[in-house]
C-alpha cells in the first residue's frame, strides 16, 4: 500500500481497532494553605526571612504581590476560598464556624450542584484528600476547641479522605495549638505559653507529621492513577509560636528588628491584639511592647515561618520525585496576613494592609512563564474559578455563581489586571484596596457610618487619614462597596 494512502487511512484504522490516542490526563491539584502567613518571604523581598523552599518554588511559578484575602480571620477567609463567594454576597464577615453553623452552613444533603471547590472536583472524578487545616477546623471535622462535637465533615461530600495525623496530641485542635510532647492549649493543664522552641526534630511537632503524611499520600495517589485534589493545610506560623530550637537559633537579632516606632492610630478599627495578649509571653505584657519584647516576638514568628517553609519543601520535593509535578497545578496560599507590631498591633483582625495582604503563588504547567511576578490586584475568591479554568472538571454545576474571576489570563500574560480594586470585609467594615489607596468604611446598614482613607503609595503602613481632603476619591472607591 502506498505510504501516502496509509497515512490517510491511519486514523480510520486506529478508530476501528480501538487504538485511538488517549485524551491528555486531567491536571492534578496540590493546594497548600498556610495559616497566618504574611508575605515575609525572601521571594517577596523580605530581607529578614529564611524561606529557601518557597523562594525556589516562586522561581518556577507565578507570584502575586497584591493578593488580598476576603477577611482577616481564618474561617471567613476559607469560607470565601472554598465556596467562591465573597463576604458581600454570602454575608459571612466574621464567623469562623460559618461553614457548618447557622444560615450560611453548607447543607449535609447531596444537592444537585457542588457546594464547595473540593466537592466539585470529587464529583468530577478526582480523588480528594484533606490534610490539616483547609477549612476552618484543623482536620476537616466539626469539633469545638475542647473536643466536643459530632465529628461530621465540615465540608459535606467534599473529601474522600481526612487522614490528618494527630500524633501525641490525639485530636485536631490539640495538634493545632500544640507544644512539644503532646501538650496543647486546650488540654486543661494551663499550657498557654506564647512561644516554645524546644523540639529538635521536625516530626516532634504537628506540621512535621502533616508533611510526612502528605509525602505518603502523594505516593499512594500516584499509584491509584486517578486525578487528585490534595489539600495540605499547615498550622504555623499561627499562635502559639512553636518550632524547633534550630529554627529559633537561625533567626538572628538583625532579622528580627522591629518596625520603626509609631503612635497607635486613631482608627475605629484598630485591634487590641486580644489573641496575642491572651498567651503568656516570656516578657512583660506591656502596651505597647518594649523593643526587646517586639524583637523576641518577631523572631518567634520568623522562626515558625522558617519551620513551615521546610515542611512545604518536603511536599514539593516529593511531588517532583514522584514524577507528578509536570501534570499538577500547585497553589501556595496564605489565608490572611498578620501584624508584627505595625500600628502597634500583634495579630490579624484589622481591615488594614498587614492583615489583608497575604501570600499567593500558582504553578500551572504549560500556562505562562516560570518566575512571573504580577502586581495585579487579586482576591481569594478568584482561586475557585481559576482552578476550574485550569483543570476543566467535566462536572461544572454549582449551587451558586462564583464571585471571583479566573486568574488564568494573568498567568498566561494575556492580561495585566482582572480587578480595579480588591474588596475585603471585617465585621462591620468594608475595606477597598486600589493600586495606591485603601478605603475603610462601614457596611451598608450600619448604625453609624464612618469613612477612613489611607494613601499607601509610598508607605504601606501609613495611617494618616486623608478622607476629608480627598472627597472625590472617597466617592470613587465607595462605588466598589456593595449596597
Amino acid at each position: 500500500m502506498p505510504y501516502r494512502i496509509l497515512l490517510l487511512l491511519l486514523p480510520l484504522l486506529l478508530f476501528a481497532s480501538g487504538g485511538s490516542a488517549a485524551p491528555p490526563a486531567r491536571p492534578n491539584v496540590l493546594f497548600i494553605a498556610v495559616d497566618d502567613l504574611r508575605p515575609d518571604l525572601g521571594c517577596y523581598g523580605a530581607a529578614g526571612a529564611q524561606s529557601p523552599h518557597l523562594d525556589r518554588f516562586a522561581s518556577g511559578s507565578a507570584l502575586f504581590t497584591r493578593h488580598y484575602t476576603a477577611a482577616p480571620t481564618c474561617g471567613v477567609s476559607r469560607y470565601a476560598l472554598l465556596t467562591g463567594r465573597s463576604p458581600g454576597k454570602s454575608g459571612v464577615t466574621a464567623a469562623n464556624e460559618a461553614l457548618y453553623q447557622g444560615k450560611t452552613a453548607l447543607s449535609t444533603e447531596r444537592l444537585p450542584g457542588a457546594q464547595s471547590m473540593p466537592e466539585l472536583f470529587r464529583r468530577s472524578g478526582y480523588r480528594t484528600v484533606c490534610l490539616g487545616k483547609i477549612s476552618h477546623t484543623p482536620d476537616g471535622r466539626v469539633f469545638a476547641y475542647d473536643g466536643t462535637g459530632d465529628g461530621r465533615p465540615e465540608l459535606p461530600h467534599a473529601w474522600d479522605e481526612l487522614p490528618t495525623p494527630f500524633g501525641a496530641w490525639k485530636r485536631g485542635w490539640g495538634a493545632f495549638f500544640a507544644y512539644e510532647g503532646g501538650r496543647h492549649r486546650e488540654d486543661g493543664q494551663g499550657h498557654d505559653d506564647l512561644m516554645e522552641f524546644t523540639a529538635t526534630r521536625d516530626d516532634e511537632l504537628p506540621d512535621g507529621l502533616i508533611a510526612q503524611e502528605a509525602v505518603a499520600q502523594l505516593g499512594a495517589l500516584k499509584k491509584s492513577g486517578q486525578p487528585f485534589f490534595l489539600g495540605v493545610g499547615f498550622y504555623k506560623p499561627h499562635l502559639p509560636f512553636v518550632a524547633t530550637r534550630g529554627d529559633w537559633d537561625a533567626i538572628g537579632e538583625v532579622e528580627a528588628a522591629p518596625p520603626a516606632a509609631r503612635a497607635r492610630p486613631a482608627s475605629r478599627w484598630w485591634s487590641n491584639s486580644g489573641e496575642f495578649y491572651g498567651y503568656q509571653p516570656p516578657f512583660p505584657k506591656t502596651r505597647p511592647l518594649d523593643e526587646d519584647a517586639q524583637r523576641r516576638s518577631r523572631r518567634a514568628y520568623l522562626a515558625c515561618v522558617r519551620y513551615v517553609d521546610r515542611q512545604i519543601g518536603k511536599v514539593l520535593d516529593a511531588l517532583q520525585s514522584q514524577g507528578l509535578a509536570e501534570n499538577t497545578v500547585v497553589v501556595v496560599w496564605g489565608d490572611h496576613g498578620w501584624h508584627l507590631g505595625e500600628q502597634q498591633v500583634w495579630g490579624k483582625h484589622t481591615p488594614f494592609e498587614r492583615s489583608l495582604r497575604s501570600v499567593l503563588m500558582i504553578r500551572a504547567p504549560g500556562v505562562g512563564r516560570p518566575g512571573l511576578r504580577s502586581s495585579a490586584l487579586v482576591e481569594t475568591a478568584d482561586l475557585y474559578p481559576t482552578l476550574v479554568d485550569l483543570c476543566q472538571p467535566p462536572f461544572t454545576s454549582t449551587q451558586h455563581p462564583l464571585d471571583g474571576k479566573s486568574l488564568r489570563p494573568l498567568l498566561a500574560a494575556e492580561a495585566t489586571a482582572v480587578h480595579e480594586a480588591a474588596v475585603s470585609w471585617w465585621r462591620d467594615a468594608v475595606s477597598v484596596r486600589t493600586a495606591t489607596h485603601r478605603l475603610v468604611t462601614t457596611r451598608a446598614g450600619a448604625a453609624q457610618e464612618r469613612v477612613e482613607l489611607y494613601d499607601l503609595s509610598q508607605d504601606p503602613d501609613s495611617m494618616a487619614d486623608v478622607a476629608e481632603r480627598e472627597p472625590g476619591l472617597v466617592a470613587q472607591l465607595r462605588a466598589h462597596v456593595p449596597r
